[in-house]
């Protein structure tokens, strides 16, 4: 057990997004409505 905890841990890969997966977030975002009423909450995406 005391082997597990005292090895040194690895630097985890620095991860970037691609543009592509930026841009599909963004416009996802843009396109989404929400609606709160009385009877509950509505999303709608217009695309």
């Amino acid at each position: 057990m005391a082997k597990i905890y005292s090895e040194e841990k690895l630097a985890a890969p620095k991860m970037l997004p691609k543009k592509e997966t930026i841009d599909f977030i963004l416009n996802y975002s843009k396109a989404l409505k929400i609606v709160k009423t009385d009877n509950g909450t509505y999303e709608n995406i217009a695309n």
